[in-house]
């Protein structure tokens, strides 16, 4: 690895490490939708590998969602049910290559971190446990 690729990675893990909960939630939204709009492109091109490594991604990112669900609202459990559904989608999307599929997840995808970015703008972005704990997540 180069020097300024080195930096760069430092700077990115320093960012994550020290940005609030509500704007790292925001973070892997952006992450998965990315990866819905890759994977898309992928199956469009042809590129039938890539386009599972994106739908694996996004996959990944979901279950990152899962898991910082703090159980104990009901919204968290509603939001795990649909995280639910959509990985099986996901792996329905990934056998059958169908980007109908993909979009649909993607949809979802958007709503709920344009809904989060709402949330973490009301909140004022604050970093403190209290945060965490009125946006659902483990903190």
């Amino acid at each position: 690895m180069n020097m300024s690729a080195r930096v760069y990675d430092q700077y990115r893990r320093t960012a994550i490490e020290t940005v609030s909960p509500g704007k790292l939630l925001i973070m892997l939204y952006d992450g998965a939708i990315k990866n819905i709009n890759t994977a898309i492109a992928a199956i469009n091109n042809k590129d039938f590998n890539g386009a599972h490594n994106d739908i694996i991604k996004t996959q990944d990112i979901i279950v990152e969602l899962m898991s910082t669900l703090n159980m104990d609202y009901d919204i968290s459990k509603n939001l795990y049910s649909l995280y639910d559904y959509m990985m099986n989608r996901l792996i329905e999307a990934n056998l059958n290559k169908d980007t109908a599929i993909l979009e649909e997840v993607g949809g979802f995808l958007r709503e709920l971190r344009d809904t989060w970015d709402q949330v973490v703008k009301q909140q004022g972005n604050t970093t403190s446990r209290t945060s965490a704990a009125s946006l659902s997540v483990k903190g």
